[in-house]
């Protein structure tokens, strides 16, 4: 298989699980990642685990992918890396934004909104821009953003994200509605409360999610990232085709329950 996949976000959570899931289905994998810390010491072992399944067919770019100058910078290198073929996958699992309320003693900034905004949310659109212009996305592939219950939910210390949640499932959709006509299809996927890096940053009773969404959740546990990366993996097949400008729930059906 000569197919390749980019994702904004592969190094750790559902983004890693999703790297490592296409390695073994036999796609090369390019992936951008901002990590620093100990979260690079991660990261460094999600790079190694996706280089030795996918033989070496393995990229990853440690910067910001929501700048514009990356886009610019590294466009150019991804076109050479798949020789000017078609990406099957441009997946957004960037989770990197300011998560505090609207009101008290730490309101959200205008500079954070617009931040947070841009970066889970529109940043999409312009990559997908990009890599149209440059034909790096034609009959075929598939642009996926991972959401939320957050976008229609609200909760504490989510409105930031849950804003850019909405806008990117504004994004998809119409994404979808346009490049449909040319085979580029463009769907959310909703996870389920996943107990990831991730969701530790949103608040200080994330453990308190993760035990009332065991309660809840119709399948009495919580999402997991090899969950999303399978269903990321079924609608890359042929199959998937049709399915455009929707949101497919990868939740055990948690949406359907009680709020957290």
């Amino acid at each position: 298989m000569s197919e390749w996949v980019l994702l904004l976000g592969g190094s750790t959570g559902h983004g890693a699980a999703t790297a490592k899931r296409l390695a073994k289905d036999g796609y090369g994998v390019i992936a951008f990642h901002f990590d620093r810390g100990e979260a690079k010491k991660i990261a460094e072992e999600t790079i190694n685990e996706v280089n030795e399944i996918s033989g070496g067919r393995c990229h990853y770019f440690n910067t910001n992918a929501a700048s514009e100058d990356a886009m610019q910078s590294f466009i150019p290198k991804i076109k050479e890396i798949t020789a000017g073929s078609k990406l099957k996958l441009l997946l957004h699992s960037i989770a990197f934004g300011t998560t505090t309320n609207f009101f008290g003693d730490k309101p959200v900034t205008q500079r954070q909104m617009d931040m947070t905004v841009h970066v889970m949310g529109n940043s999409l659109l312009y990559w997908t821009q990009n890599l149209l212009n440059e034909e790096l996305l034609g009959d075929g592939s598939r642009i996926i953003g991972l959401t939320s219950e957050g976008n229609y939910l609200a909760m504490e210390g989510y409105g930031p994200v849950s804003v850019a949640k909405v806008a990117m499932e504004a994004v998809i959709r119409q994404i979808g509605w346009e490049l449909g006509q040319f085979g580029i299809t463009a769907n959310s996927v909703q996870a389920g409360v996943t107990p990831t890096r991730a969701l530790t940053k949103i608040n200080d009773r994330w453990e308190d999610w993760v035990e009332n969404t065991k309660k809840r959740n119709p399948m009495r546990r919580t999402t997991t990232p090899e969950d999303v990366a399978g269903t990321i993996s079924m609608l890359l097949k042929s199959e998937a085709n049709f399915i455009n400008c929707s949101i497919i729930y990868c939740d055990g059906g948690e949406h359907r329950s009680g709020t957290i």
